[in-house]
């Protein structure tokens, strides 16, 4: 841009450019003119005086000021016009200025927070930091064995807020199982030593519904074929028993004898489990007179036990139940067996079943059936039928169990089941079942299980009886 005597070359400027110095081309005639003003008031000079040097020193600041305030002005121009453009955008949000406002303030909390937060976790770590130290400075030769589980144990404590011996305490009291009273007497003349277990207190609960089945269970250590049980005190947790025990046992052998008294909870399907015990070595307690106390039943170490194995598949047998309540007549059909042990030798065996007619425990009637050699799939189809009167079987069990035959040894069971109204799933099932069809028989397939269990189970049932 070529700027002469207040005048611009129109062909190589833009319309703003333009604009902007007929701006500046007015503001600095203003400029001129205010100059003017003091310079008349000054003493003139004489005409010699003036020459070309004080000219020059005159036209040249104002040619400075000139270009700067131009340059001053563009950039204001500039930055009006930014302000346009963003004002602009602005209104191009669909949103209206409170919503923006409030997104402002909701950010700035934002902000402040994480500030807050990250202030607070370093002066946490700065006061732990110092615990640190000050816990190093009293340190002694048992820290410099266990420096590491020291600083556990500290973290550890500051979590809790508890010493090393509030926390044994809390630990103990944790380990309460519950308390036996008890009494021991030796008759010195007849050589005997009567246990007396009398109740117990504040038992832990082993069932879902908070109670347990309690019983006691006691004997002399070393000898183990000799032992008592009472009697099973069912849901409570403060039994009293009331029951004496005698062990024939010589004086002299005493000392080296442990009295044992295990509390179990009594299960009807599964292994007992045990509450507690109290042990007495005979040789730390006076027999020279009676003895009555009450003790805190403490924790067996149960020994390290390897996985159990999976139950072992005894085979499937299928049998048909038929009743007639006019006739009184219940007719037991053993129709076939799959999938048996092996337990021969040829990797086959000599199945053949066994039927009895249970009553409140006793062995009312017995069957058998015929023997298949070498097979572990035999088919029977043989029937059997009692006279069991209608308000009998509600009473009734009928167990039947499958041997393998051995001319020469026992005969082994391979597996047992039983069914009646005092049975369990498929047992009761089935037997429901004949029961609520009469005079039509009802063939169902049972799982084998072993004998011992099933005699347990029978066992407990007569015992309720």
């Amino acid at each position: 841009m070529l700027v002469s005597h207040g005048r611009c070359d129109r062909t190589c400027c833009s319309p703003l450019q333009i604009q902007l110095v007929k701006r500046l081309h007015s503001l600095t005639m203003k400029f001129n003119l205010f100059k003017a003003k003091p310079d008349a008031m000054v003493a003139a000079k004489p005409t010699g005086a003036t020459t070309m040097p004080d000219l020059a020193m005159t036209a040249t600041p104002r040619h400075h000021l000139h270009r700067g305030r131009l340059i001053g002005l563009q950039q204001y121009g500039d930055q009006q016009e930014r302000h346009s453009k963003f004002l602009n955008e602005i209104d191009k949000i669909p949103l209206p200025p409170w919503a923006l406002i409030a997104i402002a303030v909701v950010a700035a909390l934002l902000i402040l927070t994480c500030c807050f937060c990250i202030i607070k976790k370093c002066c946490c770590k700065k006061k732990k930091n110092k615990k640190g130290k000050k816990g190093k400075d009293g340190f002694n030769m048992k820290n410099m064995q266990g420096g590491e589980k020291h600083q556990d144990d500290d973290d550890d404590e500051g979590e809790t807020g508890l010493t090393e011996e509030e926390k044994e305490e809390e630990e103990k009291e944790e380990e309460k199982l519950g308390k036996l009273q008890y009494s021991i007497e030796y008759d010195f003349e007849n050589t005997k030593l009567t246990v007396g277990i009398l109740q117990a207190a504040d038992l832990i609960s082993m069932d879902s519904g908070g109670t347990s089945d309690p019983y006691v269970k006691v004997l002399l250590l070393p000898d183990k074929k000799k032992k008592y049980d009472t009697k099973v005190h069912k849901k409570t947790l403060n039994p009293v028993f009331n029951e004496t025990f005698v062990f024939k046992v010589p004086y002299e052998e005493l000392g080296g004898k442990t009295l044992v008294m295990s509390v179990y909870d009594y299960d009807r399907f599964s292994k007992h489990d045990i509450i507690g015990e109290v042990k007495i070595p005979m040789n730390t307690i006076d027999l020279g007179q009676p003895i009555e106390e009450w003790k805190d039943l403490e924790s067996v170490e149960k020994e390290e036990v390897p996985k159990a194995l999976p139950p072992e598949k005894l085979g499937d047998i299928c049998i048909s139940l038929r009743y007639v309540p006019t006739a009184g007549k219940l007719t037991v059909c053993i129709l076939e067996a799959k999938n048996l042990k092996k337990m021969d030798a040829c990797g086959l065996s000599d199945p053949y079943v066994k039927i009895q007619l249970l009553q409140g425990g006793k062995r009312l009637k017995k069957k058998k059936t015929t023997v298949k050699k070498n097979t572990l799939n035999p088919y029977y189809n043989e029937s059997f039928s009692f006279e069991i009167p209608l308000e009998q079987m509600q009473k009734i069990l009928v167990a039947v169990t499958v041997f393998d035959y051995d001319k020469i040894g026992k005969n082994d069971a391979i597996g047992k089941i039983f069914v009646g109204s005092k049975a369990t799933g498929l047992g009761l099932k089935h037997w429901s079942d004949m029961l609520a069809n009469p005079r039509r028989p009802i063939a169902q397939w049972h799982p084998l299980q072993q004998e011992e269990d099933i005699d347990g189970q029978l066992a407990s049932l007569a015992a309720k009886k």
